[in-house]
């Protein structure tokens, strides 16, 4: 996930636009009520490779009227990338369909 553009366009995943700098991934669509965001905090070495440990769930409203502060709707912190990842886009979908 290192390049979060390929050729103009963004990596998609699960019909969705899956975006990363530096340690975060944002996941979703701008012109949606919400979107995931999740943020690496820690990582550890597997092999030769640092994976992601700790890392912090978000949903954030993409209301550009909300402070910065008010737009983070739901978060949690998790062990592992998948983990964190999975947990996100079932509250992504859940608050999507609201």
């Amino acid at each position: 996930m290192a390049d979060s553009n390929v050729n103009g366009s963004y990596i998609m995943y699960k019909n969705r636009p899956l975006v990363r700098e530096d340690n975060i991934v944002c996941y979703g669509n701008m012109e949606d009520k919400y979107i995931l965001q999740l943020i690496i905090m820690t990582e550890k070495e597997l092999g030769d490779t640092k994976v992601p440990d700790k890392v912090v769930v978000q949903i954030l409203s993409t209301d550009s009227s909300l402070p910065q502060s008010q737009r983070v709707v739901k978060q949690d912190l998790k062990d592992g990338f998948n983990d964190a990842l999975e947990l996100g886009m079932i509250w992504l979908e859940r608050y999507l369909a609201s």
